[in-house]
């Protein structure tokens, strides 16, 4: 159960400033279709060139919306010099914090904010250009982009980057590659220890170890975004899962299946498991 501030719950029941803008100066659009997060924010300026006006509309959990709301309450007044100053740390020290876990939403209000700067100063179409590699697939996340948010957070762990951004929160083939570009970022040393695979020598034991890989890897992160995982049964090398909560009907349910739960089932428990889902 996550703990939100007195101010979070109020700028998600009343959220300022949501709608559009007629003819605004300036429109960013950020958003994965990974993990269903999506955020439009526009702004109009002044005669001064302030930010007279500035709306959005969201797509996401209570935090996402709150700290939308938050960065349109900090930006309105200031000029384009002065928002593009504004962290994702001032969006949440704003809303008194929020949940390590939800970190991830004020750093999308202050991608959006930058992209909105970008088509305001004639980029096209406000997109950021996607420059250097893409370390995480699974959430579209670049070496440039993680550096920036290793930097500007002092992360020092690859589950900080993971509630920060959603990089290694999916396949979780990137982890080791984001734990070196912490240690670069940061000047350290970094030891990646790989973990033995777990191999069962009995069906009670594989069925404790699939368990606690579901338990300990898998559940946390569908949690983070209203979802969750039942264990149905095992036959064989089969294991029948029932996907819960947002997972449940999800349109990306399919890949939560194969590149989650099956992936880090053959990484802790055996390779030759097979994940299917079914009813309960």
């Amino acid at each position: 159960m996550w703990q939100y501030t007195e101010k979070v719950k109020d700028h998600f029941v009343n959220p300022r400033n949501v709608g559009d803008i007629e003819n605004p100066d300036g429109v960013g659009e950020v958003g994965s279709m990974a993990c269903g997060d999506a955020l439009r924010l526009m702004f109009k300026l002044d005669d001064e060139g302030r930010i007279e006006d500035v709306k959005f509309k969201t797509f996401g959990c209570a935090s996402a919306i709150a700290s939308s709301s938050a960065l349109t309450e900090i930006v309105k007044g200031m000029t384009v010099e002065e928002a593009e100053k504004v962290t994702n740390q001032d969006i949440a020290e704003y809303l008194g914090g929020l949940p390590e876990q939800k970190m991830h939403c004020s750093v999308m209000g202050r991608e959006a904010l930058e992209e909105a700067i970008a088509n305001y100063r004639g980029a096209a179409e406000g997109k950021k250009t996607l420059e250097g590699d893409v370390v995480c697939i699974c959430f579209g996340v670049t070496r440039p982009e993680l550096e920036t948010v290793i930097r500007e957070n002092d992360l020092k762990t690859v589950e900080d980057v993971t509630n920060y951004c959603k990089a290694g929160g999916g396949c979780g083939g990137c982890r080791s590659k984001i734990g070196e570009i912490i240690a670069e970022v940061r000047g350290e040393t970094i030891v990646q220890i790989k973990r033995p695979k777990a191999k069962p020598r009995t069906n009670l034991e594989k069925i404790r170890l699939i368990q606690e890989t579901i338990e300990r890897e898998i559940r946390p992160h569908l949690r983070q975004d209203g979802g969750d995982i039942e264990l149905i049964d095992v036959d064989g090398d089969v294991v029948k899962v029932s996907l819960r909560g947002a997972c449940a009907g999800c349109r990306v349910a399919e890949f939560t299946l194969s590149d989650v739960v099956e992936t880090r089932l053959r990484e802790f428990v055996s390779d030759d498991l097979v994940v299917e889902e079914t009813e309960s």
